[in-house]
């Protein structure tokens, strides 16, 4: 491929997949007229912050005068809400723009994040794996796969949380390569000194704006939903092991304790704080104003905070109080919901989320429901237990004698993979008695999409093997011949589905022809 080619393509292949994602996620964002689901909450909660800069109580029937296009304004009266405002402030952009009156305002926010976030899972893609055919597939994937686009079409706020966590990791592997670059001139410096100078620590990496960026991001995460905490833990976690993986790598001979004594601390410095003020700065409304719920709380020696925190100032003691206030009311959410779906289930897809659902009384119904792509969500589960499998047996080749490696990509590229999919869904399990939905899951879901990827890039083959070894033609066109086929199904599929993720009026026995399972009603 010549370079001029190439150039196009690098264009034209992310373009058309954004084209793809703006067309599902924005016509007829108008429909349904009326809020579905949650938005009952997070629609109003936004106007409210719009109005008022914090969530205030809004009258009984409101959700009728919003269908009607008159939804009026909340009462002054502060109201508990149980997720912090970021979200709802995206959620309130798209009010701002086309009002809210129009249903479509309701939704523009989300919907721009939903496209945003196939874009950054293409950079991702790119970045982890290198190859435009594979930065294509995974944009594809997230394009068209069912719980992505309802997730964009509906004013939640679990796909601006996947935005910002994708957002996190794109900014962790930037970091990455900024640290190998200057651990190599470290130690290249360190031993071309004369005389050699000792390199037995490795070096206290302080410029790393590229890991500020990452805990900014992460704490703006936080400020959508708090589940972000243990996504911000774990790559947190994984950059100190990559750290010492890289010194070892490079040669320091303390690369463990050098990593956990000196690189270790100075990056919590870099990350944390920088996580804990982009969080604070998401409550800038309720900050700013006086009338937020618990805002104006009297702080007396019985209610002060313990130690030296009790010289805090009182709008500090209160936001903390009101934090407070959220986790007991998120570790008591255990009544039951139709559609409830336990994190144990979440693999095998047995209980999607239906958000909207409405007998047009003529033989047809509109319908909204988070079904992601049944190929693409089965697919890419396996895709994990795969890459799994073959890092064991990979492991076990090498002790005796090393192999050719069987997946195109890095350790470091399925070890981010692996953290995404794993912090986004192994910490739900220790809540067994709490009321979840499957729509969480679109946290992995970016995740999920880049381990299908994976396998799919196995299967196609490399374009070239590293040691010079010529590719068979005839594996080659094989491996072409299975991913478009796989990939021509898999779309045909999110065709098929695109009526339950659109809302479209659909008659009722076709809506049923899509219930591949009992549970998914």
């Amino acid at each position: 491929m010549n370079d001029a080619r190439r150039r196009v393509l690098q264009l034209a292949v992310p373009a058309a997949v954004l084209g793809l994602a703006a067309a599902t996620r924005l016509i007829g964002l108008e429909q349904p007229g009326e809020l579905v689901f949650d938005e009952t909450y997070y629609v109003k909660d936004a106007e409210s912050l719009r109005q008022l800069g914090y969530e205030g109580r809004w009258p009984e029937g409101a959700d009728a005068l919003w269908a009607a296009g008159t939804p009026g304004s909340p009462s002054e009266l502060a109201s508990f809400v149980a997720h912090p405002p970021l979200g709802k402030w995206v959620i309130a952009l798209g009010l701002a723009v086309l009002g809210p009156e129009n249903p479509a305002g309701w939704r523009l926010g989300t919907a721009l994040a939903g496209i945003a976030l196939v874009g950054l899972v293409m950079l991702l893609a790119h970045l982890l794996l290198g190859r435009l055919v594979l930065t294509g597939i995974a944009g594809l994937l997230i394009a068209v796969d069912g719980n992505a686009i309802v997730m964009s079409r509906v004013a939640l706020l679990d796909g601006v949380l996947a935005l910002l966590v994708v957002l996190a990791a794109v900014l962790i592997v930037l970091d990455r390569r900024q640290v190998r670059g200057e651990l190599d001139e470290w130690m290249l410096a360190r031993r071309s000194a004369d005389p050699p100078r000792s390199t037995d620590w490795g070096p206290a990496l302080w410029g790393r704006p590229w890991l500020v960026a990452a805990g900014i991001a992460f704490g703006l995460a936080v400020g959508v939903k708090w589940s972000a905490l243990y996504l911000l833990a774990a790559f947190a976690l994984l950059t100190v092991a990559a750290d010492a993986g890289e010194r070892r790598r490079a040669g320091v001979a303390l690369w463990a304790s050098g990593t956990l004594l000196r690189q270790a601390p100075i990056s919590f410095v870099l990350m944390i704080p920088s996580a804990a003020a982009a969080h604070l700065l998401t409550w800038w409304g309720w900050f700013a104003t006086t009338g937020g719920y618990g805002r104006t709380r009297e702080v007396t020696d019985e209610n002060r905070l313990p130690g030296i925190l009790g010289g805090l100032p009182d709008a500090l003691q209160n936001w903390w109080e009101y934090q407070t206030a959220i986790y007991g009311y998120h570790v008591g959410v255990t009544g039951g919901h139709n559609y409830e779906a336990p994190a144990i289930g979440w693999p095998l897809l047995l209980r999607p989320t239906y958000m909207h659902y409405r007998d047009l009384g003529n033989g047809s119904a509109e319908a909204i429901t988070g079904i992601p792509n049944p190929l693409i969500w089965w697919g890419a589960v396996l895709a994990v237990i795969a890459i799994i499998v073959v890092l064991v047996v990979q492991a076990v080749l090498r002790r005796r004698g090393g192999s050719r490696a069987l997946l195109p990509a890095s350790g470091w590229a399925i070890a981010v993979v692996l953290t995404g999919v794993g912090a986004g869904w192994l910490p739900w399990l220790l809540y067994p008695e709490r009321t979840m939905f499957f729509f969480y899951t679109i946290v992995i879901t970016p995740f999920l999409v880049l381990a299908l990827t994976i396998v799919l890039g196995a299967l196609l083959g490399p374009s070239s093997h590293p040691d010079g070894e010529p590719v068979d033609p005839v594996r080659r066109t094989a491996g072409r011949i299975v991913v478009i086929g796989v990939l021509v199904v898999i779309v045909a599929v999110s065709a098929f589905f695109l009526p339950l993720w659109t809302g479209a009026p659909t008659p009722i026995d076709q809506i049923r022809l899509r219930y591949w399972m009992p549970t998914w009603i």
